[in-house]
Parts: structure tokens; sequence; C-alpha cells
């Protein structure tokens, strides 16, 4: 991806996975806010699916996201059309009922190929003072947290920063706020391109103040963090669904992701 001052702007293209009367499934790109937050007028995820089901809610249908990604992370949304299966997908999920994986690059190689983060998160600010508010942080007295990991490959890739990099899979059996890349980050694997979590928080402040800069390029590699959600599973409906690495992601790695040993990758 070239380096612009700004992140990419564009009317973003959304891959429909599957569909039915009640829910729809759709391949979020990156850099796309999944709801409004400020009154700046950008199109977000919400927008495009209100214009793509237009018909379904001028007949008494709805939007409702029910697993909403960040801005930057790529993949699999799963939306409700009717009230009623808002209700019925919002308890499952609340019961753990919707089973998610995502695919990470990150900085390393982890020691063990199966490893767990079980520590608590909470917002950062609420024990010491952070520069970032929203950014969260292992702590005691947070809420628990776990997340099971796997490691799909190991590869190299020369950077000035350093030649070890991995692609894992993430397996949340919670859902807390940036809860993989908080648990990678603690593992001491951060997400390449983690503004707030990789190698230093300031990265996201000099973001907000410069935008993407060549300087940033340098330290992050990669213009948004490299996390994808890539299957989501409805057991108690026999459904599921997944998504291959997005393309962006799959470029950067490239023949070096593509060379390495490791499992199947979605």
């Amino acid at each position: 991806m070239p380096l612009n001052s700004q992140l990419p702007s564009f009317r973003p293209s959304i891959g429909i996975i599957a569909e039915s009367d009640d829910w729809i499934v759709v391949d979020k790109p990156p850099f796309l806010e999944v709801h409004p937050s400020k009154p700046n007028g950008r199109r977000t995820l919400w927008d495009e699916l209100r214009d793509l089901l237009s018909y379904e809610i001028a007949n008494g249908g709805q939007v409702s996201l029910i697993n909403r990604l960040d801005r930057e992370t790529s993949g699999l949304t799963l939306v409700a059309k009717t009230h009623a299966m808002a209700s019925e997908l919002s308890k499952a999920m609340m019961r753990r009922r919707i089973e998610k994986e995502y695919l990470a690059l990150v900085w390393g190689w982890p020691e063990s190929d199966a490893f767990e983060v079980d520590a608590p998160i909470l917002r950062q600010g609420a024990q010491v003072p952070s520069r970032i508010h929203l950014k969260q942080t292992v702590h005691p007295a947070g809420v628990l947290a776990r997340t099971r990991f796997r490691v799909e490959r190991r590869f190299t890739m020369a950077t000035t920063n350093g030649d070890r990099f991995s692609l894992v899979r993430a397996f949340p059996e919670t859902g807390r706020m940036h809860q993989i890349r908080v648990h990678l980050s603690h593992a001491g694997h951060a997400v390449v391109g983690d503004k707030i979590y990789g190698p230093d928080e300031g990265c996201y402040l000099e973001f907000i103040e410069t935008g993407w800069t060549p300087a940033l390029a340098t330290r992050l590699l990669l213009p948004r963090h490299a996390l994808h959600s890539a299957e989501l599973r409805l057991p108690d409906a026999g459904l599921g669904w997944q998504s291959p690495l997005a393309p962006d992601l799959a470029d950067w790695a490239g023949e070096n992701l593509l060379a390495a040993s490791g499992n199947r990758v979605l």
C-alpha cells in the first residue's frame, strides 16, 4: 500500500458472504468504522448496510450489528435484519454461543505452537495515568479475559525492526475491548501495525497529529493492525462462515508466508 499522509479514504466494497431473510454476513474491509462516532459525514458499515438493505428496512426490517469490529480490523461481521433475529443473536453472543476465530500477523515466533493468555483486562486510565483514553491493559483488577492461540505459520522477512514474524489464529473465549491485541502484546507478540499495543503507544499519538508517514511506516510496517475476523460459527443453528486473510495482509506477507511451513490458512 503506498505511503500517504493519510490512510485510505474510499467508498468501501463490502463482500456478501451469506444471507437469509433474517441475517446477512458481510466481509468488512479495513479502515471502515462500524457505527457513526463523530458528526464528520464519514461513511460507516452501518450506512453501507442501510443502503444495501433499504428494501428490507422499508418493509419493517432493521440493521443490527452483532459482532462489532474495530475500524482497522477486517473480516466477517454478522448482521441481523429483523428485531426477532437481533434479539436471538444478541442472547447467543451473551451466552458465548457464537464462536469466533481471528487471524493475526504478529512480531516474533511464539515459543509454543499453541498457547493461552488468561489475563484480566481493564481500561489503563482506571488505574494509572494514560495518554490514550481507550487503551486497555492487563491488570489483576480487570474483568475476566481469556484467549487461546495457535501458530499457523512462522516466517521471516527482512525489516529494520526484526525479521521473525508469525501468523497466529486467535480463539477468544470472552469478548473484552481490544482483547486479542492486548493479550498478544502481553504475550510479547504484538500485532504488526498496532499503533496502540505495538512497539510504542506514541505511534498512535503521532498518527493522530500527522497521519500516516514514512517514519510511522518504518516502525509499524503496516498502516493498520494486522487483525482479521476469519470465522464465525453458530453451533446451535449448524451455521458457519469463513473469510480468507484480507488481501492487504496477504500481500504484505507475500511469498514469505506462502513459503513457510505450517497449517492451512483460511
